[in-house]
């Protein structure tokens, strides 16, 4: 590969404006799923089953997406055919999604715009290991962070801004879904496309050299040498990568319970209903939507002022401190009766999911060697999309015994969960790449370099 030069700041933006939209449609799925789920009928005690396409979507697709990125070959390079393909099929995704007849409906297509954002999202991820020098990475990936909060604002913050320029709140489809909803969908949609083009435009991926493209070649083809790529990798899966899997483990879980109730958590303590149907109901889905728009704001702005931070106190003690404060702030949320103070403990979630989008990859991207970074990125998702899965399989099982049926203990059990991230962080020890693997010739040995 070309030698990676240092990049001006304006230039790492323009590289991770694709990140922006990707994050949008993700977060169109956290602020509006379970309401578009319940409006078509489901059962608070199973909501968890119905986000199940995200976490498995991605524990199948992006390792092996990042595997064969690492070995992709074609005139546009090795990651932008996936970051194109991903968001064309995201934007069909985001289009069809508001207009589900039913609930199985709703929950197929989020399998198909899960599938799409998950081959989008690795290789962007790798792209950042590609083209930064490693003195850049900390920037690179916190831009990618600020991009998540910038997205993730807006699409939380879309449907009470079309209110506010006069579309009306309780206007809905065939299927209940309000029409603001409808709408923010459809500039999901417009998003996803734009964004990542603009990228692609500006951001050329650095050319191979003669000798990393005869290596590339020389690989062997097919499926079973994607799958043997992936095993390999896991085997020898360097220490500092093994010690985050618990941090990630605690604060997805975390997140996935956060996400799936938040919305229920605040209707019923603010507004004394579940109910669907009622009016308290909707305000409070607009009322979620402006405090995840916030909270992603912060994120936004937190994800530049953290990287002073992280280059001085290292990326460890900086996620350690950003995670505790979430955790504290969601153990709060359940206590609050007036809707103005939410936005305090938001903060304290924003400043977290910053920290959470880029200082794990911080600590990642020292200790993988650059050849392999793609497969090594899509596992280390898979650190994501587990925690997920057993969350999905296990919170069914004691929403009503342990936590009441009440969706504020789901918002308590977060909290909890998040401070326990915070500790679990600071066993992790970091290794430099040279460290942490095996030298290049024995990675070749089974990997054909």
């Amino acid at each position: 590969m070309a030698k990676q030069a240092r990049l001006s700041f304006w230039q790492i933006v323009n590289m991770n404006v694709g990140f922006f939209g990707i994050q949008f449609s993700f977060g169109l799925q956290q602020s509006s799923m379970s309401p578009i789920y319940k409006y078509l009928g489901a059962d608070e005690a199973t909501l968890p089953l119905l986000w199940l396409a995200g976490p498995v979507t991605g524990l199948l697709v992006q390792p092996v997406v990042g595997a064969l990125s690492d070995r992709t070959v074609t005139r546009w390079g090795r990651r932008t055919p996936y970051f194109l393909i991903g968001a064309l099929l995201c934007s069909l995704g985001l289009l069809c999604m508001p207009f589900s007849p039913t609930l199985w409906a709703a929950a197929g297509l989020l399998w198909i715009l899960d599938a799409a954002n998950n081959v989008t999202m690795e290789p962007y991820r790798a792209f950042v290991s590609d083209k930064l020098p490693p003195s850049q990475h900390s920037l690179g990936f916190l831009t990618q962070s600020a991009f998540t909060g910038l997205g993730q604002t807006l699409a939380y913050l879309t449907p009470s801004l079309l209110v506010l320029w006069g579309m009306d709140k309780d206007a809905t489809n065939g299927s209940h879904i309000p029409q603001v909803v409808v709408a923010a969908f459809v500039i999901g949609a417009v998003m996803s496309i734009t964004s990542v083009l603009w990228s692609i435009r500006t951001s050329p991926e650095l050319p191979l050299d003669a000798a990393e493209l005869a290596r590339m070649r020389a690989r062997r083809p097919g499926a079973r040498a994607v799958l043997a790529d992936i095993v390999q990798a896991v085997r020898e899966m360097p220490d500092t990568m093994r010690r985050l899997a618990l941090v990630k483990l605690f604060q997805w879980y975390a997140m996935f319970c956060y996400w799936q109730y938040i919305m229920l958590a605040l209707s019923q303590s603010l507004y004394g209903t579940t109910d669907p149907a009622s009016q308290g109901f909707r305000d409070a889905g607009l009322l979620n939507g402006q405090v995840g728009a916030f909270y992603n704001f912060v994120a936004f702005i937190a994800a530049f002022a953290l990287v002073p931070f992280t280059r001085r106190f290292g990326a460890r003690i900086t996620h350690s401190v950003c995670v505790a404060l979430a955790g504290a702030c969601m153990l709060w949320i359940p206590l609050i009766r007036e809707p103005a103070l939410l936005f305090l403990p938001m903060v304290g979630i924003g400043l977290a999911w910053a920290s959470m989008m880029g200082n794990p990859y911080v600590m990642l991207a020292g200790c993988i060697p650059p050849e392999r970074t793609g497969v090594y990125m899509g596992i280390f998702n898979m650190f994501i999309v587990l925690p997920m899965i057993v969350q999905i399989g296990t919170l069914p099982l004691y929403y009503e015994s342990a936590l009441g049926g009440n969706p504020e203990n789901v918002i308590r059990l977060a909290g909890v969960l998040m401070l326990c991230a915070a500790v679990a962080v600071l066993w992790v020890k970091l290794q430099p790449a040279a460290e942490a693997l095996p030298a290049a010739g024995a990675l070749g040995a089974t990997g054909g370099h």
